[in-house]
């Protein structure tokens, strides 16, 4: 594989406006290569000249808003005459490294500048273009990876609180007498001593860190020593182990003394006094509570269930946060390697030699040579497998570091097969159908007016599930991190083969069911067993029901047990916080109206037994045709319940007019339920024509205008929103049908905006904000 397309598929998704633009770079070298064949090519020299020169006034023109190329006017400048012989200017102010044609100049304050030496040769002016835009996209990539780097040292400090408060509650529950001070300070110690430095020695690596660490430092030697010594003791002390802190870190160890640290740590128990735990689940109680504003119990219950919640919780905060770090870890070896790559392109059709200089700026820079993610790993590594592994590192590694998944021949296997008895099956089922004239027979037209709705709910859940799969395939794709949108549990989603064996699997069974329902019907010896045959697709509803509810870990346990709490959350709108994932689905349910009506013709169907006569007389119910209004609104109830919910919460009117549309939705589809039923009746009919024409239109507009961004003129893309992330623009027009890839576009295209490659984690503590400020 080519280094661009193994570069383009290391990406992190939501960070891959970060990178390095390696293909763009790609092209600049193409330009300069154009250049060299059209001088080559150029019999006269003034001809070829000219046409240089127009070439290149377009160029520049491109590439005028590039900065960086040059020194600044104002900055002060060193020149030695040996320099001079040699094309070289040295900065005085800067780190400059030179060599050949090329002077790199690195400063904290405006980044990366070059200085291209031969720029007056024919065709510099390229050259020089290219390490402009070299420049911009470095300095890019080292900005956002120090800024990210000094959100995961924040991070860093915050879950060592964590770690303090949970070791101190998992004391208080196991001894809750309480010790004697000394054997509980040093247990504490034995626990904690990997925790006390974690972030704090390698925060201290950047200014602002060593700042916030003396901070601290203070504050814990105050607090340990508080009554026992005296001020100017104290003062010593502090003095003392701040050296200590410098000096191991400017030694790069990164350790602290644990003697001095054990000294300098607050008595274990009292960080319990200014803690409280997060109560982050959200239930129907909950939200009611909330609603009523009665107050919650925030005191603090010293219980073995209490500690294993808060346990697992922080356990998760620890393994999202390890994520991170490998993912800042990665993300600095890919763009060193491909700024490696694309300056030896460079040289190769220059023939010059610019890559020594400019990498060695690029390994002394803070992307190159920060180490401050490398060591705080291996802290994470040894508290998490310390506190959360039982000390066993091969499990603590197994989930820090989770395989991937390898897609198995079997599962390939698997569902080409299912897939050809689908296939096979539908072709049975016409064949016998033809040859055996089971249509014209006396009776059939009844059998099948019973039999298409019983199985046709098999069919719309086939279809959904390929359509889900076939979405799937294509974000994958194109690199939409559907795992991350939708919350599943890292390495728990599942690939669209695997869907489409589920899938397939499901048409299998219904159509052997079919088979057999018409075989037994067809055959003189089983014709009289109606009720029997009539209960086939009962038993595999039931069956399916079954295999979904089951808590055995088969058959995809994970995300079976994830779609139903989804289920439970749109029937339960609005008591629970509307995620992606509950919306996701409630637009999903509103495309299943007439699965939902074939479910409740199960029930009427089976529960009044007119299976045993093989007649249907649920329409003539009055309380079946009210059930009829009740299931065709409730998807667009939900979603409407969501909308508000989501009004009230965020406050965006956006949700307001959303919640319009299916409340338009759900006029439409009552007036023409009842046009359904009473077909007689003339204002039915009008008030059906009248409420589907409102409710379309303001549909229409509402998501091909909104969500598809459609009709803008001033939009970069015909007919479409500026962002797309499909280049083939007729995928749009196709998909406009199905919401499925537009709603996780968007949230994509959301995240991509703002680097967002992790949800937020909820913590298991809450800090007291009036204790925090006094340390």
């Amino acid at each position: 594989m080519k280094f661009g397309k193994e570069y383009s598929s290391q990406m992190v998704p939501e960070w891959q406006q970060a990178y390095m633009d390696y293909d763009f770079l790609k092209t600049l070298l193409k330009e300069i290569i154009r250049f060299k064949l059209r001088s080559n090519n150029a019999a006269p020299r003034d001809g070829a000249k000219n046409h240089h020169d127009g070439g290149l006034s377009r160029k520049l023109t491109l590439y005028r808003a590039f900065s960086g190329l040059v020194s600044t006017p104002g900055r002060h400048r060193l020149t030695h005459s040996h320099d001079v012989e040699e094309g070289v200017q040295l900065t005085a102010t800067a780190t400059t490294t030179t060599s050949g044609p090329i002077l790199v100049n690195n400063t904290a304050s405006s980044g990366c500048e070059t200085t291209f030496l031969m720029a007056a040769e024919e065709g510099g002016e390229y050259e020089l273009v290219f390490f402009r835009r070299l420049d911009d996209e470095f300095n890019k990539v080292s900005k956002f990876y120090k800024k990210k780097v000094e959100e995961v040292l924040e991070e860093a400090m915050v879950l060592n609180k964590q770690m303090d408060a949970l070791i101190a509650f998992r004391v208080k529950v196991e001894n809750p007498d309480g010790w004697p001070w000394e054997e509980r300070t040093v247990e504490i110690t034995r626990l904690a001593s990997d925790i006390a430095t974690s972030a704090a020695a390698i925060s201290a690596s950047t200014p602002a860190g060593a700042k916030s660490m003396k901070v601290r430092s203070q504050a814990h030697m105050e607090a340990i020593q508080e009554g026992g010594s005296s001020r100017a003791g104290r003062m010593e002390d502090d003095e003392e182990e701040e050296e200590e802190i410098k000096d191991s870190v400017s030694t790069g160890a990164g350790e602290v003394n644990t003697s001095r640290m054990r000294a300098g740590r607050p008595a274990p128990i009292d960080v319990l006094d200014r803690v409280k735990i997060n109560n982050t689940k959200e239930t129907p109680r909950s939200t009611i509570k909330g609603v009523l504003q009665v107050s919650k119990q925030t005191e603090l219950k010293f219980n073995r269930e209490n500690l294993m919640k808060v346990q697992e919780r922080l356990r998760h905060a620890f393994i999202v946060f390890y994520q991170k770090l490998r993912l800042l870890k990665s993300y600095s070896f890919l763009n060193v390697l491909a700024f490696s790559k694309i300056l030896k392109k460079y040289d190769k059709i220059t023939s010059r030699d610019a890559t020594k200089p400019y990498m060695k700026m690029v390994d002394t820079s803070h992307l190159g040579s920060s180490d401050e993610v490398v060591r705080l790993m291996e802290r994470v590594e040894a508290t998490f497998i310390k506190h959360f592994a039982n000390a066993n590192r091969t499990k603590g590694m197994n989930i820090l570091r989770p395989k991937a998944k390898r897609e198995r021949h079997r599962l390939t296997f698997s569902t080409g097969f299912s897939a050809g008895c689908v296939f096979s099956l539908i072709v049975a089922l016409a064949a016998i159908i033809r040859t055996r004239n089971l249509l014209q027979e006396d009776g059939q037209k009844q059998y099948m007016n019973t039999m298409f709705p019983l199985y046709s709910l098999f069919g719309f859940i086939v279809l959904h599930i390929v359509v889900y799969a076939a979405n799937i395939y294509y974000w994958r794709r194109y690199k939409v991190n559907y795992s991350f949108i939708f919350g599943f549990k890292q390495g728990t989603e599942l690939g669209y083969r695997q869907v489409l064996l589920v899938g397939f699997s499901i048409g299998v069974f219904a159509l052997l069911c079919v088979l057999a329902n018409l075989d037994m019907e067809a055959n003189p010896k089983t014709k009289e067993y109606k009720k029997y045959t009539e209960l086939l697709p009962l038993f595999l509803l039931i069956a399916l029901f079954v295999v979904l509810i089951l808590p055995f870990n088969f058959f995809y346990r994970s995300s079976r047990f994830f779609f139903l709490t989804c289920m439970f959350h749109c029937l339960a709108a609005p008591l629970y916080k509307v995620t992606l994932p509950d919306f996701f689905l409630g637009d999903q349910l509103t495309s299943q109206v007439q699965a939902l009506r074939s479910i409740e013709f199960y029930i009427c169907y089976y529960g009044w037994g007119d299976y045993r006569h093989r007649v249907n007389t649920c329409n003539k119910s009055s309380v079946y045709n009210t059930f009829f209004f009740i299931v065709a609104v409730i998807p667009y109830v939900s979603r409407l319940l969501q909308c508000l919910r989501r009004l009230f919460e965020e406050n965006n009117p956006e949700q307001g007019y959303n919640g319009l549309k299916y409340f338009l939705t759900i006029v439409a589809v009552c007036f023409r339920t009842a046009f359904s039923i009473q077909k007689t009746q003339v204002a039915w009919r009008i008030l059906a024509v009248i409420s589907s024409a409102v409710a379309a239109i303001f549909c229409t507009y509402w998501d091909f205008i909104h969500d598809w961004g459609l009709l803008k003129r001033t939009s970069k893309n015909r007919w479409l929103r500026d962002k797309l992330l499909v280049p083939q623009k007729k995928v749009y027009f196709i998909a406009m049908v199905s919401l499925l890839q537009n709603i996780l576009e968007n949230e994509h295209l959301n995240n991509v905006g703002k680097y967002r490659a992790f949800k937020s984690v909820p913590l298991p503590f809450n800090y007291d904000e009036d204790e925090d400020k006094d340390d």
